[in-house]
């Protein structure tokens, strides 16, 4: 089992920036890949970025690439998304992901464990 809880959300002006963390725990095979997605109402739940716990392999949407920087800190057993320039498209509750398989997916259902999510809101 996994358990994920994430915190750093909050509002801020476009153009800010805010830092999600996500603080893992539990069995380290089912956490070869972490990831960040993000989700509005109506919405299918859409992958922001995704890292790999041993190579340090990442992936972005090209929503957000230059702007996102996902990063892990195996001492802490945390993964953090590093998020600048942030556009009003951006407002979204931002969920934190794991699996087993070492694979740069950002498709949701490859996942097998989820955090409670942490609101982010951008205002213009």
């Amino acid at each position: 089992q996994v358990q994920l809880v994430e915190s750093g959300g909050g509002s801020v002006q476009a153009g800010g920036s805010l830092r999600l963390s996500c603080a893992a725990s539990g069995d380290l095979k089912n956490r070869k890949s972490m990831a960040w997605f993000r989700q509005t109402p109506g919405k299918e739940r859409e992958g922001v970025a995704v890292i790999l716990t041993g190579s340090r392999g990442t992936r972005y949407a090209d929503s957000v690439k230059g702007r996102f920087s996902i990063s892990v800190d195996s001492t802490k057993n945390m993964v953090d998304l590093q998020m600048d320039s942030l556009k009003p498209e951006d407002t979204a509750m931002y969920y934190c992901a794991a699996k087993g398989s070492a694979t740069l997916s950002l498709l949701a259902p490859n996942y097998n464990y989820w955090g409670q999510g942490t609101q982010v809101t951008v205002s213009s």
